[in-house]
């Protein structure tokens, strides 16, 4: 099971450092700002929409398969493990694990890559974590005294930084963030307990899905084979499917403890006293250990060919893509058919700027039903 990992409490984000808000706001008297952030987030329709985008499976193929709302509660739950291991913000972890794939568009992964090559026609880009800011600044309106959430700085900060970092005047909308500085612990742990959550939950769908056997696992990710051998001593007569369960528990935690593990090891070498220190670190401190580095690099090849590149997810991918770029090339032919508000400001912006917007906040049942009263 391993050993807790060492604390690093003297770097845990203390909430009443935080920069604050955009606009100033009483404090409430039993909830603290980042647990504020967690309920503004929970509350809004792009989280709810999030039950309706594909994580890797289309839902037609199973009530089972993960979906981008599901996934986003395993990271959640994932995240908010590491910083209690670790001692670090709960509160601050858990809000932007819940923020983080608020801004993702329909169709996974595939849908962003084709909002980005058709904004790269009029030479820009789209990026489902800057769109995220869009969502949470100003799209989602709930409130009489300021436009979008409000959410503190922290949280803003980590929801486009997350995942890398920026040299300052790199991109304009992240200059204001510290661009150049890496971002608190508690914010620098959502990538990688995001990778956690899907290569393992991607393993379990797909072996659910019947895209592999127990073994063939084993024979490519050397660790799940160790763990394999255990688990069909122990439980000889256990079907496949349970054996798979246990074992996949087995690997979830190899993976958690050696991030927790690897991170307190790297913090604790590097010598960072403050969360300041941390933010002037020329590198991310939150990293694998060696073993759960090696196995999850294993982990994701073996998922690269037998599953992200399997016959029948690029045949949805396909017909996903297609979706996207029809509606975009509609739209731009007849902004005229555009819902409001989207109508009035596509006169008043550039119109391929309001169609990604509104394309990449569809759901995939949206944007497929869409297309087949306009296209088909």
């Amino acid at each position: 099971m391993g050993n807790r990992p060492p604390s690093l409490n003297w770097l845990r984000f203390p909430v009443e450092a935080s920069l604050g808000r955009r606009f100033p706001e009483a404090i409430h008297p039993y909830r603290n700002p980042f647990q504020r952030d967690r309920d503004r987030i929970l509350h809004t329709r792009a989280f709810r929409r999030l039950e309706n985008k594909t994580q890797v499976f289309a839902p037609g193929l199973s009530d089972h398969f993960r979906n981008r709302l599901t996934h986003t509660l395993e990271v959640t739950q994932i995240a908010r493990t590491l910083a209690t291991a670790l001692e670090l913000n709960g509160d601050l972890t858990e809000s932007l694990a819940l923020v983080h794939d608020i801004g993702h568009p329909p169709f996974a992964h595939a849908g962003e890559d084709e909002l980005n090559r058709q904004m790269q026609r009029f030479g820009g880009s789209f990026n489902h974590n800057l769109h995220s800011l869009k969502i949470v600044e100003s799209f989602e309106h709930a409130y009489a005294l300021f436009p979008g959430l409000n959410l503190t700085f922290e949280v803003r900060e980590g929801m486009v930084k997350h995942s890398r970092d920026f040299k300052l005047g790199e991109a304009k909308e992240i200059d204001p963030y510290l661009a150049g500085q890496r971002p608190p612990l508690e914010a620098q742990l959502i990538d990688l307990a995001d990778e956690t959550a899907y290569n393992t939950a991607d393993l379990d769908d797909a072996f659910s899905a019947g895209m592999f056997r127990l073994e063939d696992i084993a024979e490519a990710v050397p660790e799940f084979a160790r763990i394999l051998e255990l688990v069909q001593m122990h439980y000889p007569a256990a079907q496949p499917h349970i054996q798979f369960l246990e074992c996949q528990r087995s690997l979830i935690n190899l993976l958690v403890s050696g991030l927790a593990e690897g991170t307190a090891t790297a913090s604790i070498e590097a010598g960072v006293m403050s969360v300041q220190d941390v933010r002037l670190h020329p590198v991310r401190l939150v990293r694998y250990n060696e073993p759960a580095k090696a196995t999850n690099g294993e982990l994701k090849a073996f998922l690269t060919k037998r599953v992200y590149y399997s016959p029948s997810l690029l045949e949805e991918r396909t017909r996903s893509v297609k979706r996207i770029a029809d509606l975009f090339q509609f739209y731009l032919d007849y902004p005229d058919r555009l819902p409001e508000p989207y109508r009035m400001q596509s006169s008043q912006r550039l119109p391929h700027e309001v169609i990604c917007e509104y394309i990449a906040g569809m759901t995939d049942g949206y944007c497929a039903k869409l297309h087949l009263e306009l296209i088909d």
